[in-house]
Parts: structure tokens; C-alpha cells; sequence
């Protein structure tokens, strides 16, 4: 894949084409507004016009006011490659010694309105600002997407996944992190990790402003979602009277129902760029941001196996930079694994099969992990006016959000979540604080875009859409989706490279449902959210299982176990949390690339800052990890070098 260049906007016009019609004329409207709004309106409206002349021209406008063109072959002391939720609080940390030089090199641009608007989470994954990578096809999941492939999003951006993802914030469990600790990481346990989920939360949770579990004075906004529905309500009063206690999720114990903390403040998204990167970026000289610059090797003295630079593309030009220090991929799942093996960090027998000469040998990307899901079951509803279809936002709504800055109206929905709730299966044999399952409740499905966004981001065969979900959007039928999601799979993937040449994909095969008991937990979760929806409150709305049958299982009992067995492996959709390609642990562990410290194995001056360091499925989902994981290299490497 080449280099997006930034000739237009991080959202090419082509791509906000897929944004409903009715939306982009009302925001060229909303621009208009601002443009002859009087001066009398003062900071409100220049904050507005900041953001609004961020429509289709966000890029060209950086470029124009920071034409930070490299400068080949200079030399910083450290070079953080990704600006991710890891790379950006890391390069953030770091460059607040003003003796130190941070050179932050990012393959994408600048958000725009479309990233900050958390209504339209589900249009992000065709856009520029995601890398666009799918799985290999599946053999035994992925039924319902085309040639069986699955959508995998990561970010492609300043903020990374974080300006992408449906800014769920989970941190996970005590027991995960305790879990790491014990097989051999000191220092990652739970109570030495929780400082560093602290320090990056700037929490504002009703009900929490006293909790020892959250902090009121970090980069990150933490928040609930200010807009409800009468739907997300029923919900979780329903999963209480299921006996599902109320639960902060991030606090004490997950096992229960809560609606859902996000990373927004003021009902819009609050990316790593956004709280780590954008208020000291034009302040701190020491710290250098180059966008749409493409890292293609690690450079490594051989002799000495120390990392002293980087080789990348720059509007179709090499350049080289040098560190001397580190060297910090914070690149992601599939982009660390990908530079570590062009470098010649790798499993040798793929190394030697694209002709990239052996440096070090590691299990880079032998192992992955991934949170499958299932898309449903789907609910519909006697309500009225409760799903957000994005083609009935209005003009009013609109003007409400960005002019008048409301955090409570549909725009402020992040892509529908609302709740969420953690559950223990029967066939559970973890400890009955360590959730199995999380069900996600969303006020809406495929049906909320009219086709024009989730399908297509995630790759969604046209039949699904068309037998299971046109008849709602054409109705405008309220309805909302419990997505299930398994905390603890066993299915093992891996990732590989199929040539040397750097702008290829990796390889990537998730091998969803190779283990079958997978299939059986999601199964029980399934379950478990059709006796929610039978309580009284989901009952009194008229909560009932949307009768469509899912392409490719008409042939078994509707809702019988085989037919979800079928739905599973049919509807698989995954969400952002891929792990474990660098995996995190002792060097006498053959499946482990990074150290405790997260310094590759074998190596000098070379280190991993990202989720692919997570050397198990998570009960979260991963970005609040990568925002701690950021944190706490960034004191681990002040502790070494100062």
C-alpha cells in the first residue's frame, strides 16, 4: 500500500462521499452559518470556525502552517515510530525534558470534523485515516463477509486507532494484569499498572467523582456519554433485573451493567492527538512531528545489534534519521511485527523465504489474539424515534452540537454504543470476578447508515444488509443490537510477510473458531442476551428478536443452537483488539519478543510501545491499555536515560 499523500484531506473527497447526503449539505450549511456569524460571538466562534474549516481540507491546512519537511539524515535522540495512543502519550512524555529530541514519525495527516464527530465512528473504516487491512480468508468464520475476509482497523493518523475506534474506554481486570506480572513481567501487575491508567485519565463520570479508581486531572477525557435513549435505558435496567448488579467497570470489579465510559469530552472524541500531541505540538521545539511519512527498516549495527535509525518515505522520497538513544516502534499489531521482520528481527524460516537477512531470531508475529464478536442478535422495538439513523440527523442538531456545543444530542453517540455489560458463562472455569463475556449494546445495526458505512467498512456481504436489515432503515424501525464479545479465546492467529518490499501487507490469519469451545462461549452469550430482552423492562417496549433469518443458515431452526452456531461464524465481526504479535515476556519464554521493559530481545536501543506487546487477550477493549502502556515506557526510559 503507498502512502496517502497530502494533497487533500485525510478524508478524501471520494470518501466523504459516503457520508449521507443530507448530512454533508447540512454541514456545509453549519460552515456557511459560521462564515457570516458576527464577531460578537468571539472565542465560540473562532473555536467553531477551527474546527468546521476542518471539512475535506483539514491536511492541506497543517501542511500550510507546519511545513515540517525532514531533514535527511538528522539525528534526534529518540525516534517514536507511530502516533497511536502508545507513540503519542510516549513522544509526549519524553519531550517534556526540553534536553531531549523527539522526532514522532506518522504514516497518516491531521484528523478532521469526521474523526471528532462520534456519530460518525462507522464511515472511519473507508477512509484514508484506516490502514484498510482484511484477514486472509477464513476457513471457519467471516461467512458473511466478502471471500470470507475480515475487516481489521487500525488507525492511520495522528492518533492512531484512537481517532478511529468507537472510544470505548475498558481498562480491563485486576486479574489480567496480575496475570502478566506472573509469567515472569515484573512491574505490570495490577497495582502497578493502575498509576498509569490514572495519570492518563481526565475522568468526568457522575456518580465517580470520589472514586479511588479514577483521576480528574490527566490528558485523556473520560466520560459518559451524555446521549441516552429510552432503549439503553430498558437495557440496563433489564440486565439489573436479570440480576446484574450496576457496575463501574473500571473500578472495583467489571462483573455487572454500566452504561459506557468513552474517551470524548464534551460529546466529542478525544483522541491521543487530541489530549496528548495537539496542546504542546506548537509549544515544545524538541519535539518534531512529520505526517505521511512512511517508515520502511529499522537501521541496525549488526556487529553490536544496536538500533541507531530509521529509513522512511516522505512524499516519495527516502529519507534517513538517526537516534541516539532509542528507537521506539509504537507502530501497532501489524505494523511493529511487520518493521521488526523487514529489519531482520524475526522466525527465520519467513525471513529466509523473502530474502531479508537474519539480524535476530524471534517469534515476531507467531502468535496473535483477537476479540471475535458477533454481530447481534438484533432487538426490534415499539418505540419511536430512538435509533439513530444518520440521514434523520438535522440541521437544529447540527447547530446544537457544534455552535451551541451541547454534549447530549445523537451527533455525541459513539456510533450507537451506549452500555455495556459483563457476564460469567456456566462454562466458565475463571474466578467469578473475571468476566467471560461482554455484551455491547448498540442503538441501531447495519441498518443505522443505511448500508453506507459499518457494511462497507467492514466488509459485510450486500445479502446481509439486503435480507437482514434494508426493510429497518427503509421503515425507520427502531430497533438496537447486542454485539457479543468473548473476553478469552483460544483460537491462536499469526502474521507473516509474503515479500520484503515495505509497502506490502503483512499476512495476516486471525484463525477464528480453530478452537471450537469459542464458538460455544459466544454462544452463551447469545443466550444470555435473549433472557435479558424477557425482563420486564426491555418487555414493556416491546423487545422482541428481529425475525430475519441470517443468509446462509435458513436451512436450521430459527434461534435454535445450531442456527446461532451458523449466526456465529456467519455475522463474525472484530473490533480493534488485536495482541501478543510482539509478545511481553522473560527471554527463557520461546514465544516472547519483548522483555518487561520492552526491549526486543537480543537487541539494543530498540524497544516496543504498543498493544502487540500484550501477551494475552485482555478482558478490555485495548486502547485505554495502549494510552498506560505509553505511560509506563515512558517512565522506564526517563528512569534508564536521565
Amino acid at each position: 500500500m503507498t502512502a496517502h499523500l497530502p494533497t487533500i484531506s485525510q478524508m478524501h473527497s471520494t470518501q466523504i462521499s459516503h457520508l449521507p447526503l443530507q448530512l454533508l449539505v447540512l454541514l456545509l450549511l453549519l460552515l456557511l452559518l459560521l462564515l457570516c456569524t458576527d464577531e460578537s460571538r468571539g472565542d465560540a466562534t473562532s473555536r467553531l470556525l477551527d474546527q468546521i474549516n476542518q471539512v475535506g481540507f483539514v491536511n492541506v491546512l497543517d501542511q500550510a502552517a507546519r511545513p515540517n519537511v525532514p531533514k535527511d539524515l538528522s539525528n534526534y535522540d529518540f525516534i517514536v515510530v507511530g502516533a497511536g495512543a502508545a507513540g503519542s502519550s510516549l513522544a509526549a512524555r519524553l519531550s517534556e525534558n526540553p534536553q531531549w529530541s523527539v522526532a514522532l514519525i506518522e504514516a497518516g495527516g491531521v484528523e478532521n470534523i469526521a474523526h471528532n464527530t462520534p456519530v460518525l465512528a462507522g464511515y472511519l473504516q473507508q477512509t484514508a485515516s484506516n490502514w484498510g487491512y482484511r484477514s486472509v480468508p477464513q476457513k471457519l468464520s467471516c461467512y458473511g463477509m466478502n471471500n470470507h475476509e475480515c475487516s481489521l482497523p487500525r488507525g492511520k493518523v495522528l492518533g492512531g486507532t484512537s481517532s478511529i475506534n468507537y472510544m470505548i474506554y475498558n481498562r480491563g481486570n485486576r486479574r489480567d494484569f496480575d496475570g502478566w506480572a506472573a509469567a515472569g513481567n515484573p512491574g505490570w501487575s495490577y497495582e502497578e499498572v493502575l498509576p498509569y491508567f490514572l495519570r492518563t485519565e481526565n475522568a468526568q463520570l457522575q456518580g465517580l467523582e470520589y472514586s479511588p479508581y479514577h483521576n480528574h486531572s490527566g490528558p485523556l477525557s473520560v466520560e459518559y456519554v451524555r446521549y441516552r435513549s429510552q432503549m439503553a435505558d430498558a437495557f440496563v435496567k433489564a440486565s439489573v433485573e436479570s440480576g446484574l448488579p450496576r457496575t463501574d467497570y473500571n473500578g472495583e470489579s467489571q462483573f455487572g451493567v454500566s452504561y459506557v465510559q468513552a474517551t470524548t469530552r464534551n460529546g466529542r472524541r478525544h483522541s491521543a492527538y487530541a489530549a496528548y500531541l495537539k496542546p504542546v505540538r506548537d509549544l515544545r521545539p524538541n519535539l518534531q512531528i512529520f505526517t505521511f511519512a512512511r517508515v520502511t527498516r529499522i537501521l541496525i549495527d549488526e556487529a553490536t545489534k544496536s538500533a541507531y535509525g530509521v529509513e522512511f518515505n516522505h512524499k516519495n522520497k527516502p529519507y534517513t534519521f538517526k537516534a541516539r538513544k532509542e528507537v521506539i516502534l509504537s507502530a501497532g499489531t501489524f505494523n511493529s511485527p511487520q518493521l521488526l521482520m523487514l529489519s531482520g528481527i524475526g522466525p527465520e524460516d519467513n525471513l529466509k523465504a523473502i530474502g531479508v537477512p537474519l539480524v535476530q531470531p524471534l517469534p515476531v508475529g507467531k502468535r496473535m489474539y483477537d476479540h471475535m464478536c458477533h454481530f447481534g442478535p438484533t432487538f426490534v422495538t415499539n418505540t419511536t424515534g430512538q435509533t439513530t439513523f444518520t440521514s434523520t440527523i438535522t440541521i437544529a442538531e447540527i447547530v446544537s452540537h457544534f455552535l451551541a456545543g451541547n454534549p447530549a444530542t445523537r451527533l455525541s453517540s459513539i456510533g450507537g454504543v451506549e452500555a455495556l455489560a459483563f457476564l460469567k458463562t456456566q462454562r466458565s472455569q475463571l474466578p467469578k470476578d473475571w468476566p467471560d463475556i461482554e455484551l455491547i449494546m448498540v442503538t441501531g445495526s447495519l441498518a443505522s447508515d443505511e448500508g453506507t458505512g459499518l457494511k462497507l467498512g467492514a466488509n459485510f456481504k450486500q445479502e446481509i444488509y439486503d435480507k437482514m436489515f434494508r426493510d429497518l432503515a427503509l421503515a425507520q424501525q427502531d430497533h438496537f443490537t447486542l454485539l457479543v464479545m468473548q473476553f478469552h479465546p483460544q483460537s491462536v492467529g499469526r502474521l507473516w510477510l509474503r515479500d520484503r518490499n515495505p509497502l506490502s501487507w503483512p499476512m495476516i490469519d486471525p484463525k477464528y473458531f480453530v478452537a471450537e469451545e469459542d464458538v460455544e462461549y459466544l454462544l452463551d452469550g447469545i443466550k444470555a442476551s435473549l433472557r435479558i430482552t424477557q425482563m420486564p423492562a426491555l418487555q414493556k417496549i416491546g423487545a422482541r428478536l428481529l425475525n430475519r433469518p441470517v443468509p446462509g443458515c435458513e436451512h436450521l431452526q430459527f434461534a435454535s443452537d445450531d442456527y446461532w452456531r451458523c449466526s456465529i461464524r456467519t455475522l463474525s465481526y472484530t473490533l480493534h483488539h488485536q495482541v501478543a504479535t510482539c509478545r511481553m515476556g522473560p527471554e527463557s519464554d520461546p514465544t516472547t519478543v519483548v522483555n518487561h521493559q520492552l526491549k526486543v530481545h537480543g537487541m539494543r536501543r530498540l524497544r516496543v510501545v504498543d498493544t502487540s506487546v500484550i501477551p494475552v487477550p485482555p478482558t478490555a477493549h485495548t486502547n485505554a491499555a495502549a494510552f498506560m502502556i505509553g505511560e509506563k515506557a515512558a517512565d522506564m526510559i526517563r528512569s534508564e536515560w536521565s
